[in-house]
Order: C-alpha cells, then sequence, then structure tokens
C-alpha cells in the first residue's frame, strides 16, 4: 500500500469545529465486516451489538492543558508553548513545540502568566520546530506542576481554529480519564456517556482500562509514499495484569472484544504473545499499523473519522479492509458526517 491509497477530498465544513451537544448522541456508522454493510444510528444504539461478557478496551489516559502562552524577553513577542513530554521532573527539562519557531533560539528566555513568576530558558533546538526547555520557578515541583496546569489551555487540535473555551475542558476529555500525560485525546472515548456505559455495564458488558499517553506524533503526517519508511514517534502505554486477564478472557471464551480507539489498538497490539493472547505491558510503543496486518487481540473497533493521508486512517483500513472503508467514507462525505476529534464515530464488527 502506498500513501496515495489513503488520499480522498475531505471538505473543509465536515472537520468538527464543537463536540455534539450530548456525548452520546453523535452519530455512528456501524460496518459489519462480514456482511459488507453499512448502518447509520447514534452513538447511544452502540450497546444494541454487544452482549454479556463481551470486552470493551478503553483508554484512561488523561490530557493536560498542554497549550501556553509566553513572552520573549526584550522583544516582548507572544510565543505559543505545546509542552510535549517532561523528560526530568528534578531539573523541569521539557520537550515542547514552540511557535513561531524562527524566533526562538537557544539562550533565549520566555516569560509566563501576569506576574511572569514562570520563566523558561531555551537550552536546546532538537527539530526544526521543538526545543528543549528548562523552567526557572520559586516553588515546589507540585507548586511547579499547578502553575502549568493554572496557565495552560486545554490542547485543542490545529484543525480548530477557534480558542479553547471552558466546555472544552470537560468535552476534549473521556469521563473515565484518570492518569494525567496525553496531549491529544484518545477521540473515539469522548462518546461515551456516564448514562451508556451503565447501561453497558448492566448488561454484563466487561471494561479493560489500559494507558497510553497520547503524543502529537499520532497526527504527524506521512511524507513518504512508502508507508515502510515511515516512522512513528514513540508514545509510553501501560497494559495491568488485571486489565490483560479480563481481554485474555474474552478471546479464550471467543467473546466480542472491542478496541475503543485507535490508541488502545495500538497499544494491544505492541504487547501480544506468542499464542496470541495479551501480555501485561509497560513500555514505549512506536508501533505503525497498515494494510496488509493481521490483527491478534481485538475482533471489534470504535472509531472516528479520520484525516486524509493520516496513520489512523491506515490502521482502520488494515483492520476494516481498504476497499470497504474507501466505500463507507465516501458515504460519510455524502452523509455528512462530521470528521476528526470532535467529529462522529464508527463501529466496525
Amino acid at each position: 500500500m502506498k500513501l496515495s491509497h489513503f488520499n480522498f477530498n475531505l471538505p473543509s465544513d465536515l472537520l468538527a469545529e464543537y463536540p455534539a451537544e450530548n456525548r452520546d448522541e453523535s452519530r455512528l456508522m456501524v460496518l459489519n465486516r462480514k456482511d459488507q454493510t453499512i448502518e447509520h444510528k447514534q452513538f447511544k444504539d452502540l450497546i444494541d451489538y454487544f452482549e454479556p461478557n463481551d470486552v470493551m478496551v478503553v483508554n484512561n489516559t488523561k490530557v493536560f492543558p498542554a497549550r501556553l502562552y509566553g513572552n520573549k524577553e526584550k522583544t516582548g513577542a507572544r510565543i505559543e508553548v505545546f509542552l510535549l513530554r517532561e523528560l526530568n521532573s528534578e531539573t523541569r527539562l521539557w520537550d515542547v513545540l514552540v511557535d513561531p519557531a524562527r524566533k526562538i533560539r537557544i539562550g533565549n528566555k520566555l516569560y509566563f502568566g501576569d506576574d511572569e513568576s514562570l520563566v523558561a530558558e531555551v537550552i536546546d533546538n532538537t527539530t526544526s520546530r521543538g526545543r528543549t526547555l528548562r523552567f526557572l520557578y520559586d516553588g515546589s515541583y507540585d507548586e511547579f506542576r499547578k502553575k502549568l496546569n493554572d496557565l495552560g489551555e486545554t490542547p485543542l487540535p490545529k484543525y480548530i481554529k477557534r480558542d479553547a473555551e471552558p466546555e472544552d475542558e470537560e468535552r476534549y476529555q473521556t469521563i473515565y480519564a484518570k492518569n494525567e500525560g496525553a496531549v491529544a485525546a484518545p477521540t473515539a472515548g469522548l462518546h461515551f456517556s456516564k448514562h451508556l456505559m451503565k447501561r453497558l455495564e448492566i448488561k454484563g458488558v466487561d471494561f479493560a482500562e489500559i494507558t497510553l499517553h497520547v503524543g502529537l506524533g499520532t497526527f504527524n503526517p506521512v511524507e513518504v509514499e512508502d508507508l515502510s519508511k515511515h516512522k512513528m514517534d514513540s508514545e509510553e502505554a501501560y497494559v495491568t495484569a488485571n486489565a490483560a486477564q479480563t481481554i485474555n478472557n474474552g478471546i479464550t471464551n471467543k467473546r466480542r472484544v472491542c478496541a475503543v480507539g485507535t490508541t488502545v489498538m495500538r497499544a494491544l497490539e505492541s504487547s501480544v504473545s506468542s499464542d496470541n493472547t495479551l501480555n501485561e505491558f509497560r513500555g514505549w510503543t512506536n508501533k505503525f499499523i497498515f494494510p496488509p496486518y493481521d490483527f491478534s487481540i481485538a475482533n471489534c473497533m470504535i472509531t472516528n473519522f479520520h484525516t486524509p493521508k493520516s496513520t489512523l486512517l491506515m490502521m482502520v483500513s488494515a483492520f476494516a479492509g481498504h476497499d470497504f472503508i474507501k466505500e463507507a467514507y465516501e458515504e460519510a462525505v455524502k452523509e455528512k458526517y462530521k470528521f476528526y476529534s470532535y467529529g462522529d464515530a464508527m463501529l466496525i464488527i
């Protein structure tokens, strides 16, 4: 498969600027791989496709407010700093993206907040847009993290052209988010409401929580026609023994094992044993899944609608079949489904 196989015309008005009014009332396209059928539903109809002892695997990562705005010393120029990952908590070193990048060089200082009590010094140019910053702050580590949280904004994806609003703090987060560390939401999970999860539990569906801290690498464009040459950024992932057991029980009992999102799918496929069951996992994964690919753990998937040429679209194509996904996406454009992070959902069974 080549990069050009994953290109399609996506009208810009189908990129979702806002979430659906209620989480579980976004639209749901249901793809049946065996019958090659497409149905149009609401997300809360999901419950009709699951039975007792089926397993839903969710990503409980929590998005932190990773977007800060500072001012450059001397010139006062406004600089956006996007926190990617903490490199060292003692020395307060962070990998970040800066915008506009051309204005920021090693040795520059940036000041944050009205009182300018948080200062960062640029100590390394890691990539064309990336930098390593050392934060300077008079206070304990906990106070420093609280300061970052207070100054930071919800890191909405760049395609959303508006500023973050108060409701985004809640809506750009799954209701089961608990382990902070992501700079982007695992968006398939945004459609679950407390009410829907309760109904699924009452029906007897088992939930397994894994953690994969979503980085911006998930959204990095693929720039090589030969997909085998693309390198994914590494992301931190955890699969507990408890979660692995729940999922393996589902596999053993030939139940539906549903990966809620591409991040879950990547974490599961990064920790497969020789007998195609799931191992406990703690580490980093840079697994890139594109067709053809044999999936070992999940036999069902919930995902959003992805942008052209994205690694996410490639994974979904590997799972559902390239031609079937192409047909489904043509239908989605025709039926005006909303795409991307705040967009509608797809269930592939």
